[in-house]
């Protein structure tokens, strides 16, 4: 009962958790940094990079404490019947007795070759690195979610576009039934337009899917339930930088001080070096320093008159110290030493291996994404020109049409030019915005 009761408050505190977030979603449009906030706080993968990160954290704790001194305490009670040994006088005996001891023993490593203060290093240099490999993770979901954020963007401007398209082909399909009914035009100039308009309507219904999918997307994203109704800010023209300074050698000098992988990679091979340090510290000798205290008891102790001895009394009668230094000598381990040596050596290599690799990588990538970024400027300027151009040709054709001076198919003819051009400027813009904001991330610089 207790358990059903409590499944069924998680359930009403889970599921106004999520009315809580949809609300969020519905009340006003998103910013693009709301939207990373939101998938940072609840994105699954960066959940699973964060417990790497905590799970290191307690292995780089336990190192530390490894420094410090072990201490142990122990208390045993014994009831012997038969033959046993007299704790008092150390000699056999054959009758029902109690005996029992109370212990407490310390150790502390004075020297190991290194061994604790290598580990020591390596895991703290493997915490500092999970913490730039769940930074990762969130870069890593920052930039899907900007992808999905301008993806709205694009799908949303993509839809207006379609629907003035199909309203401007709407009023002619009216005009031209009027025109129809009294046999001023050709009924084939009516079926035209009807067909054109039929083929607006198709890219109404497909823009409109991929608004939607691009909002499940972000929704996703941010591990909240799809709302039909989730809205973003627009960009502001300040936003979109149209003469971008920085060159692909620059970009990648600072991508190297700032980007968290980059990082995590470098303390990885950090880390990898103490390890091999740490794995030769077994080949020297450990020097040891112990002590403690122990006292027994017996029920069998008898004094020089026979007397019983009082439990009080054969505690502190009976007990001792001591303290000592011991030296461990390795000789011979069946190579395992040497081959745990070779093994951390390999995993340097291979740290160094996926550090230069990813360095070469990020290099490659700024040079895409640079060349990407120019290649779709140089679009937009070129199609903000044929925009213009196919404008003034499509004003001049409907002018023409209206005046019956020209054919349906010139008029379609110029309108496709027209909105085909319209719907490639809106793509050339997100997708230069895009590129941008991705050189940006490489820079450290703020994305919004």
């Amino acid at each position: 009962m207790l358990l059903r009761k409590t499944f069924l408050v998680l359930s009403i505190a889970m599921s106004m958790y999520m009315d809580g977030r949809s609300q969020m979603i519905t009340g006003r449009p998103l910013s693009l940094q709301e939207c990373v906030q939101a998938a940072w706080e609840s994105n699954l993968d960066v959940k699973q990079s964060d417990f790497s990160m905590e799970r290191a954290a307690v292995t780089w704790r336990q190192s530390k404490a490894n420094l410090l001194p072990n201490v142990s305490g122990e208390i045993d009670h014994t009831l012997n019947k038969g033959r046993s040994i007299d704790l008092s006088t150390n000699s056999y005996i054959d009758q029902k007795n109690t005996t029992g001891s109370y212990q407490v023993s310390a150790n502390v490593t004075l020297f190991n070759g290194l061994r604790l203060m290598n580990t020591l290093k390596s895991s703290q240099y493997a915490y500092e690195a999970s913490k730039m490999e769940l930074q990762t993770s969130k870069d890593q979901l920052m930039l899907n979610v900007i992808l999905a954020y301008l993806q709205i963007l694009t799908n949303s401007d993509l839809l207006q576009q379609s629907l003035k398209t199909a309203e401007v082909a709407q009023k002619q399909v009216e005009r031209l039934e009027l025109m129809n009914e009294q046999g001023a035009i050709k009924p084939s100039d009516l079926t035209d337009l009807k067909g054109l308009l039929a083929d607006n309507k198709v890219s109404i219904i497909t823009n409109q899917n991929a608004f939607d999918g691009a909002r499940l997307s972000l929704a996703q994203l941010m591990n909240t339930s799809y709302n039909k109704d989730l809205q973003v800010e627009r960009l502001r023209a300040d936003q979109v930088e149209m003469n971008y300074a920085a060159t692909p050698d620059s970009i990648f000098t600072i991508a190297l001080q700032q980007l968290a992988i980059i990082k995590a990679a470098d303390l990885r091979t950090k880390s990898a070096e103490k390890a091999v340090q740490a794995a030769r510290g077994n080949l020297f000798p450990s020097v040891g320093l112990g002590g403690g205290f122990y006292t027994p008891y017996s029920s069998a102790a008898r004094d020089s008159a026979s007397r019983k001895i009082e439990y009080y009394d054969q505690l502190s009668n009976n007990y001792r110290t001591y303290v000592g230094v011991g030296i461990s000598i390795p000789i011979f381990n069946n190579f395992r030493y040497r081959n745990q040596i070779a093994l951390a050596k390999i995993d340097l290599k291979t740290a160094e291996f996926t550090s230069k690799t990813k360095q070469i990588q990020l290099k490659q990538n700024i040079e895409q994404d640079y060349f990407n970024m120019t290649a779709a400027k140089n679009k937009y300027e070129a199609l903000l020109e044929q925009v213009a151009a196919y404008a003034e040709s499509f004003r001049a054709a409907e002018v023409r049409f209206n005046n019956g001076a020209a054919t349906s198919v010139d008029y379609l003819i110029a309108k496709n030019n027209y909105d085909r051009a319209n719907v490639n400027l809106i793509i050339a813009r997100y997708d230069y915005v895009l590129r941008t904001k991705i050189l940006d991330y490489y820079q450290g610089k703020p994305l919004w």
